[in-house]
Parts: C-alpha cells; sequence; structure tokens
C-alpha cells in the first residue's frame, strides 16, 4: 500500500491520522500513541528476557558461567537476542513484532514506498542508542563515579519525551529511518447485499414449483397467462380493483387446484404468485422444448381436464 501525507489547506502541517494515496481517496490510519507503544515495547522486552533466562539457566546447568561472568554474558546474550528478534519479525511480519500484532500496531514507510531491510536495521539499532545500552548504564550504577549513569539517565528520559512532542509520535529511530507506527486498520465489512431481505424480497414468501406441478399446461396457457399479467398491468381499475382481485383469485385457486400446490397464498401474493408460476412455466416449457418435446396446450398431458 503506497501512502502519502495529506496536506490540509489551511493547516500547511499534514494530518498524522490521515494519509493519502495515489489514487486520491484518504485513508484514516490513527498514528500510534506513546502509551500503545510501550505496551508493545515491554511486551517484546518480556518475550526476549524469557528467552535470555531460558539460555542463562542452561549455561549454569552445563557449567559455562561462573559469578563473576554471569552479568556480562548476560548483557551480551541479551544484545545478541534481542537486535536480531526486533529486526527479523519486522521483516517477516511487515513491521510487527510480537508485541506490536498484540498491541495491533505496525511500521510503514514514511514515503509511501515499502519497508525495507535497511530502515528497519536502522530504527532497530538506534532503539539500542535510545534504550538499551544507557539503560545497561544505569543498571550498572556506580555510587562512586555516578555521572556516567546519570548521563545516562538524561539520555533515556529525553528519548522519551522525543515521541510526546513529534507531531507523528515519531521516535528518533523512526525519525533516522523514515518511518511511523500506527494502528492496524480495523476491517469492516458491509453486510451482504445477498443478506438483505428488503433488497432481495427474502421476507417475502417465495414461490417453488416443481416439475410435475409444471407438467400440465402448454405454451396456449402461458400464452393465456402473459395476456392476463400484461392487462393486469395495464387495464385502468374503475371499479377500485374489485373485479381484478375476484378474477386473480379464481385463476389462482384453479392454478392450485389443477397442480396440487398446496399452500395458500395471500390476497396480497396473489399476482406474485401468477408472476412466479408464469416464469417458472415458461422455463420449464424451453427446457423440455430443447429435448424435443414440445407441448402446444394442457390436453398434451395424460388427464385432459379443463383449467
Amino acid at each position: 500500500m503506497i501512502l502519502r501525507l495529506r496536506k490540509k489547506k489551511k493547516d500547511t502541517r499534514p494530518s498524522p491520522s490521515e494519509l493519502m494515496p495515489p489514487e486520491g481517496v484518504p485513508l484514516t490510519l490513527e498514528v500510534a500513541g506513546v502509551g500503545v507503544r510501550l505496551g508493545a515495547q515491554i511486551t517484546d522486552i518480556v518475550i526476549t528476557v524469557v528467552a535470555l533466562v531460558c539460555i542463562m539457566i542452561l549455561l549454569a546447568t552445563l557449567d559455562v558461567t561462573s559469578p563473576q561472568t554471569i552479568f556480562a554474558i548476560g548483557a551480551l546474550l541479551f544484545f545478541l537476542i534481542r537486535v536480531p528478534y526486533y529486526v527479523l519479525a519486522e521483516l517477516v511480519w511487515n513491521g510487527q513484532t510480537l508485541g506490536k500484532r498484540l498491541m495491533k500496531i505496525k511500521v510503514v514507510s514514511h514515503d509511501g514506498g515499502p519497508l525495507t531491510t535497511h530502515a528497519l536495521v536502522l530504527r532497530n539499532m538506534m532503539k539500542e542508542a535510545e534504550v538499551f545500552l544507557p539503560g545497561t548504564l544505569v543498571l550498572m550504577l556506580d555510587v562512586a563515579s555516578p555521572v556516567a549513569s546519570f548521563a545516562a539517565l538524561g539520555w533515556i528520559l529525553m528519548c522519551l519525551f522525543v515521541p510526546i512532542f513529534d507531531r507523528y509520535r515519531r521516535r528518533l529511530g523512526d525519525m533516522m529511518a523514515g518511518t511511523h507506527v500506527i494502528h492496524l486498520p480495523v476491517p469492516v465489512l458491509l453486510k451482504d447485499l445477498a443478506s438483505e431481505p428488503r433488497a432481495f424480497g427474502e421476507n417475502r414468501k417465495q414461490f417453488v414449483f416443481l416439475s410435475h406441478q409444471l407438467d400440465h399446461y402448454g405454451a396456449f396457457e402461458l400464452q393465456t397467462l402473459e395476456s392476463l399479467l400484461r392487462a393486469q398491468n395495464t387495464r385502468p381499475t374503475t371499479d377500485g380493483g374489485r373485479q381484478r382481485d375476484a378474477t386473480i383469485e379464481a385463476i389462482v385457486e384453479k392454478i392450485r387446484k389443477k397442480i396440487g400446490y398446496a399452500d395458500p397464498v395471500a390476497r396480497s401474493e396473489r399476482l406474485r404468485f401468477l408472476q412466479a408460476f408464469y416464469k417458472a412455466q415458461r422455463e420449464h416449457l424451453e427446457q423440455r422444448q430443447l429435448f424435443g418435446d414440445r407441448r402446444e396446450n394442457k390436453h398434451y398431458a395424460k388427464n385432459g381436464e379443463d383449467a
């Protein structure tokens, strides 16, 4: 998905939540806030720490480490775990780590292009300079010489405040790599039109005619019914429609009795019944005609009843 920032006429600054694709249809993709990004970061740290603990337990079991070197080995292993984790996860999952997937956020390119390996490596290596390496110095706070530790703490606090004051909520790594972190758009599926009863008449009774019910009439009766339906649609009703309703009722009941249609037909549905029967009868006769069976009228059937 190629995106570029939309510029408003009144405000020269682009909105962080409105992105404009080249097609000209604005997309609302909300930029992830500091809180949700922090939640994703904590989740990823927990995952990498769990992996580190498992490896350290294994090394301790194998008697590879000693109490004097365990902290240095742990710090080195933590670096070797988290850097590939962040980079490879965002490469494989298109800008998402496990924490970002859990928080439903992802990394996107600022210039509208696809995420590159260079950008993902750069933003995650900058995370080392922003948080992890200074954090390691803070944990190694030396009372005798606390200057370096307090300087590292001040650097971390400054880096944490950068996204708060940036209009796109970007940290230093995002600025250098040209990336944003956004909330995943929530997919909203429109209701299937085929399931709309008003649009397709599913709240009205559907008339179904079986093959043996359509064998009672031929082309002559079909043409007669067609003429009747055309007349009903064009003939003016001078008596309030009572005569027309009586005619339709008589024809419906005659057809029902003839074909053995057991379900009653409501008064408001009688015209629809005739229209549905006409359509089904016509399709039935046309299909039979394809096989050389041409039925001229109802007398073609075995019984010679009148309609």
